[in-house]
Order: C-alpha cells, then sequence, then structure tokens
C-alpha cells in the first residue's frame, strides 16, 4: 500500500493520448510539475489527484510563437493578465510575444523590464522576443543574456517604435544572432514597396480595403522572403517567416529548405480560413491585418502548405484592438489586427472535425513544430517523461459559436464572429498546475514563469 510519500501529485487517466505519431489510450502521471510517465492506466503510481479525462483527447498545451500582449504602453487594448486568461481558455500554455511595446523591448533593460512584468500577472510560460534595429546591434547579445528567446526583424514596418533596418545593419545583425545561436522571426515585406504604394494610393484618394491590399502586393512578401532566406544562407542565422500569407512565397521557402537554409515558417488561421470575400462580413475595413488577408486563391496552398509540413507550424499574430480602432472608414486610420489565441485551437479542431487534418497533425503544427524552432524540445510541445507537464484536455464533441463578447482579450474585435466551431479546449494545465476548468480561469496570476534560463 502507497503512503503519503510515494503518491506522485496527479494522474491524467482515462484519456486518449495524441502525438504527431498518432493516438493511443493512455493516462499521464505528473509530479513535481513534470510528466514522470506515460502508459495504461493500471500502470500508473498512486496519486494525491486523479483526473478522470473521461475519454477526451489529452495533448501537449499549444504553442504560439507569435503574440502581441500589449504591455508595457499599451494595456487599454490589452495586460498580460487578460491575454494570458485567453491563451490558457484557449489552449495555449506558452507564448513569445512581440517586441514592438513602449517602449519597445530593444535593450537588456527592456527585455528585464517585460519579463518582470508578465511574471507578475502570466497565468502560462512565456518567452519575450527582443526587437532587431539600425542602432542597437550591441544590444542583441545583452539582450540575450538578459533573457530574450529570440530576435525579431521588421522587414516591413511603418512603426516608429520598430522601424526597418538597412540591410547593412540587418546583416551585422544576423551574423551577430548566429554567434548567440537564437532564431529571428521576420516580418518579411518590403518596407520600400510599402511605402511608395501607399503614399501613391493615398494621393489618389483611396482609402479603402482594397488599397490596403494593393499596397501589400503579393511581390513585396516575396521579394522579402527570397531575400531574408539569402541572407540567412550567408550569414548562418536560424530565421523564421512570420504569419505567410502569400501563396507565391511558398515556392521559395521549399526552395531554401531544399538548399540546406535553417528556415521554419508559420501561418495564421486569418490566412487559412478567410479572404477578401468575407470583407463584408466582418464589416470592411475591420479585417484589415498586415500582412493582408488576400483573395481566395491564396488560403487553399497555405493550407496545403501547413498539411504538408513545409509551413511548418501555427500561430495567431494575436494583436488586438478596441472596436472603435477597428471601426474607421478610413482604411489607413484602421488598426491591422485581431485577437487569436483564446480561438485558434477552436478554429483549427473544427478542421480536424471535418477531415482536413487529422489530431496528430494539429499536434505537430501547434505544439511540437514550434518547440523544435525555437528550442524549447522536448521540454515542451512534448508528452514525455521529464518534460514540463503542460497539457490540455479537448472535447471533440464541443460545440459553440465564436462571440467577442465572450472573448477574454480587452480588445476583442474577431473577424471570426459567429463563426460555429466544433472542438475545444476543456482542461489546461501548465507545468503540471490546472489553470483552465470548463472554460473557466481557475490558475493564479503570476504562475507563469519566463522560458530563459529554465532547463
Amino acid at each position: 500500500m502507497s503512503t503519503e510519500a510515494d503518491m506522485v501529485d496527479l494522474v491524467i487517466a482515462n484519456g486518449i493520448l495524441v502525438t504527431p505519431d498518432g493516438m493511443a489510450p493512455g493516462a499521464v502521471a505528473i509530479d513535481g510539475g513534470r510528466i514522470l510517465a506515460i502508459g495504461t492506466d493500471d500502470a500508473m503510481p498512486q496519486a494525491r489527484r486523479v483526473i478522470d479525462a473521461g475519454g477526451h483527447h489529452v495533448i501537449p498545451g499549444a504553442i504560439d510563437v507569435h503574440v502581441h500582449f500589449r504591455e508595457p504602453g499599451f494595456s487599454h487594448k490589452e495586460t498580460w493578465a487578460s491575454a494570458t486568461a485567453a491563451a490558457a481558455i484557449g489552449g495555449v500554455t506558452t507564448v513569445l510575444d512581440m517586441p514592438n511595446t513602449n517602449p519597445p523591448t530593444a535593450t537588456a533593460q527592456a527585455v528585464t523590464q517585460k519579463i518582470a512584468l508578465a511574471s507578475s500577472q502570466a497565468l502560462i510560460d512565456f518567452g519575450v522576443y527582443g526587437y532587431l534595429g539600425e542602432d542597437n546591434i550591441a544590444d542583441l547579445a545583452p539582450m540575450a543574456r538578459a533573457g530574450a528567446s529570440a530576435f525579431k526583424l521588421y522587414l516591413g514596418s511603418d512603426n516608429p517604435l520598430v522601424p526597418c533596418p538597412n540591410d547593412g545593419a540587418v546583416l551585422d545583425a544576423m551574423a551577430e544572432i548566429a554567434k548567440l545561436g537564437l532564431r529571428l522571426t521576420v516580418h518579411a515585406e518590403n518596407t520600400g514597396i510599402l511605402r511608395w504604394r501607399e503614399a501613391r494610393l493615398r494621393a489618389a484618394g483611396r482609402d479603402d480595403l482594397e488599397a490596403h491590399l494593393e499596397q501589400h502586393a503579393d511581390i513585396a512578401t516575396v521579394e522579402a522572403v527570397s531575400r531574408i532566406a539569402l541572407f540567412s544562407e550567408w550569414t548562418g542565422c536560424k530565421v523564421h517567416i512570420a504569419h505567410e500569407s502569400c501563396r507565391h512565397s511558398l515556392p521559395l521557402i521549399a526552395d531554401a529548405k531544399r538548399r540546406g537554409v535553417d528556415l521554419t515558417a508559420e501561418t495564421c488561421p486569418h490566412y487559412l480560413l478567410l479572404s477578401t470575400d468575407d470583407a463584408e462580413r466582418v464589416g470592411g475595413n475591420a479585417l484589415r491585418v498586415k500582412p493582408p488577408v488576400r483573395g481566395a486563391g491564396h488560403a487553399g496552398p497555405l493550407f496545403d502548405a501547413l498539411s504538408s509540413g513545409l509551413i511548418d507550424m501555427i500561430s495567431t499574430d494575436h494583436a488586438p484592438y478596441l472596436p472603435d480602432e477597428k471601426r474607421q472608414a478610413s482604411i489607413w486610420r484602421t488598426a491591422p489586427g485581431f485577437p487569436g489565441v483564446e480561438t485558434s485551437m477552436r478554429l483549427m479542431l473544427t478542421q480536424v472535425a471535418q477531415g482536413r487534418i487529422g489530431l496528430p497533425d494539429y499536434v505537430r503544427m501547434a505544439c511540437e513544430a514550434p518547440a523544435r524552432a525555437f528550442g524549447l524540445y522536448p521540454r515542451k510541445g512534448s508528452l514525455l517523461p521529464g518534460t514540463d507537464a503542460d497539457i490540455v484536455l479537448i472535447d471533440m464533441a464541443a460545440t459553440s459559436t465564436i462571440k467577442a463578447a465572450e472573448l477574454h482579450s480587452i480588445g476583442n474585435v474577431t473577424p471570426f464572429e459567429g463563426m460555429a466551431t466544433t472542438g475545444a479546449a476543456v482542461m489546461t494545465l501548465v507545468r503540471g498546475h490546472v489553470v483552465m476548468d470548463a472554460g473557466r480561469i481557475v490558475g493564479e496570476p503570476g504562475w507563469g514563469r519566463p522560458l530563459a534560463g529554465r532547463g
């Protein structure tokens, strides 16, 4: 008979364990925040607490490598508390936060301050990006030492907080980042093309959604993907293509991978499931995001590329704005982006329910692939003994409708308003601690930990 001292903290029993390799009935034993054992129910040790999964699927927590949680500087749109609550509801257990805050995360001090701010509020684990700018190359190594998990380059930027550096600075910075061993995530658009086209369109009096699409022409993305792949090959810097939206980039990504370039790519649900045909339903200009949701000919090839693994992972580019910011008559005054961490899993599980992908495929693209790309595997993104017990129970029979009013983000305008979904997270654990149960937040702010420096 087991004594209290012999018991583990938790066993999740009667589940269907899902990995990229397949699915099988099983259970998970957890102790000290880590997975102790995987196996059949009767093989599990005695536990202080047993969670009956009730036949639900058990997957690793989703990892979103592209979020804008808005603090410091823009807490009226989102806070770490509101954003990580939304993430936990959505089955996301780890995020990487972008540097375009105020101040931008461009120095070691800014990295330290953001980690401290997030640590006091976060329900889930997190990393922060350091910004690659023209004047802060000497700050890259100090940012890494301070805890930056990766770096971000805005090749397409009209944001004065994070302007696009010149190519000479980019090459020097990439050589430095290669030495640090971290990955560089790239907003791959050509700033010169964007600026020229915007000026021309404004001069012509254009301020409609189609003008935004004309500004962000396919060639602006194709050129930038080609350039950054070449820079990666030249410098040895690992790169990650953010929010890929354009089917014409796919042959360039495939070619770079064939050449051995350490290049990964992501896309987002809004590029897979929406097109400009949805603009009227969404509210016209409210569909604005950078890069744009394009015409109907892009979503299918992007979905196929994600399914095949050419595009490595799903992210969200979670970027919440207030309703007034999203409902402007002029496209140039309409804020570009929308929340995503709470809805992404529901949307992708709906694709599973419809037979477009398998559940193991989803685990590959949402859990394992991002963990591998950003040096977190197997600690994150897996169901393996010795790893962090970041686990999500999902109910593939759960049906619901996405409603902005029910989302946990402060900026809650979503292009998926009214969309029916099948499949949802019903419990989220971060390092063995239940933070969401049956759609309710039950974890404590501050449970989330920074990724850097933790084994």
